[in-house]
């Protein structure tokens, strides 16, 4: 037995794999090294030929903001608030304390415990701290100037560099978790959420570790419902839209009278119709909010009234979300629960309606079928 857990301890030491593709391994490079071709010129500007190595504290930054710009440890907060506050703890030191190797020690402990408690840990902040100590006279002379100039500048300037090439890059920085869609503007989840873990049960399962671990909340969340979400599209896999939907759908023309579209609405009992063209292809929906008008931006005090349109095509909807008869169920559920869909027509290869998939018949074969 401690042999096996003596090998499990070994096997700790090989590198994990990294999710990061190919496009993000060419635009971290890229960006850390801009980032840092503006550092440079500006620790030479401010320290002279003598000390240009200042740099090395950035280089840890520019690996944070540009290859794992995600990290809490990468937000504005903590590269700005970080930096500053450990240059100041190291200066303040160096004033008191002078400089040698216990005190770059001391300055550095200091500045890490309050980088945590100002909530802006940022590693290379320990660098910054122990180059204010060791940094030689150039540093020194400078006193707390040193704070604003080079330390807060170069800060400041790798993050507008961080935040142009990030966000032009498609990357969401300052990261923050995915934006939750409220359909029913209320405070409500998204249904796909409801069943998940709630933010006390993920706050506690973060505590549980009794370690710092690089990932907030926000993504824990989104990571925990894309597994749920993935998991439960293999188990339904098998289940075809076809095996679900209705069969006989009741179709308009688009230059069908509004009137005919409403009769058949009412004698089949269902809440849309697909809109076919004569040759055959989906063109539209037609659904009962169709058929008012001052739906999307209602007048205070007016209720929606009736649409005066004549023809089916002055009033249905022109994008229509569709699906296909060998489509698998699950990859409609985040659409009809998340999305606020109600009804999906199944089209075949020419785009000809073949059936009708709805909220009705996902909660049917929900509820009768079991996941294979």
């Amino acid at each position: 037995m401690p042999i096996a857990h003596f090998a499990n301890w070994l096997r700790s030491f090989y590198p994990a794999p990294l999710t990061a593709g190919p496009r993000d391994l060419w635009l971290g490079s890229l960006g850390a090294g801009l980032g840092l071709l503006i550092t440079e010129w500006i620790s030479h500007q401010a320290l002279g030929s003598a000390n240009p190595w200042f740099i090395a504290p950035m280089g840890a930054s520019a690996v944070l903001l540009f290859a794992v710009p995600a990290s809490p440890l990468a937000q504005p907060w903590s590269i700005v608030g970080g930096n500053v506050i450990a240059a100041a703890v190291g200066i303040t030191c160096v004033q008191w304390l002078g400089s040698s190797g216990p005190v770059a020690a001391l300055a550095a402990a200091v500045a890490i415990a309050l980088m945590f408690a100002l909530r802006c840990l940022h590693p290379p902040g320990g660098a910054v701290a122990l180059t204010a100590v060791l940094g030689g006279p150039a540093i020194h002379d400078l006193g707390y100037s040193f704070v604003l100039w080079p330390v807060a500048a170069d800060s400041v300037l790798m993050l507008l560099l961080a935040l142009l090439f990030n966000n032009l890059a498609g990357r969401r920085y300052p990261h923050h978790g995915s934006a939750r869609a409220r359909p029913h503007d209320t405070r409500d989840r998204l249904p796909t959420q409801r069943a998940g873990p709630t933010a006390e049960d993920l706050d506690a399962a973060l505590a549980s570790f009794g370690e710092m671990l690089d990932i907030d909340r926000d993504d824990l969340e989104d990571l925990v419902m894309r597994t749920q979400l993935a998991t439960r599209q293999r188990q339904w896999q098998a289940v075809r839209c076809t095996d679900i939907m209705s069969h006989d759908v009741i179709t308009v023309s688009p230059t069908d009278s509004v009137d005919e579209a409403w009769r058949l609405l009412a004698h089949h009992k269902v809440k849309a119709l697909p809109v076919a063209a004569p040759d055959g292809p989906l063109v539209g929906i037609v659904s009962l909010h169709d058929f008012f008008i001052g739906q999307s931006a209602p007048i205070p005090n007016q209720l929606p009234r009736m649409s005066t349109a004549r023809r089916v095509e002055d009033i249905m909807t022109r994008r229509v979300r569709s699906a296909r008869p060998e489509q698998s169920i699950a990859a409609l559920v985040k659409g009809f629960s998340d999305g606020g869909l109600h009804h999906m027509p199944v089209v075949n290869a020419d785009n000809e309606v073949v059936g009708m998939v709805t909220q009705s018949d996902l909660i049917a074969a929900l509820f009768m079928r079991s996941p294979t």
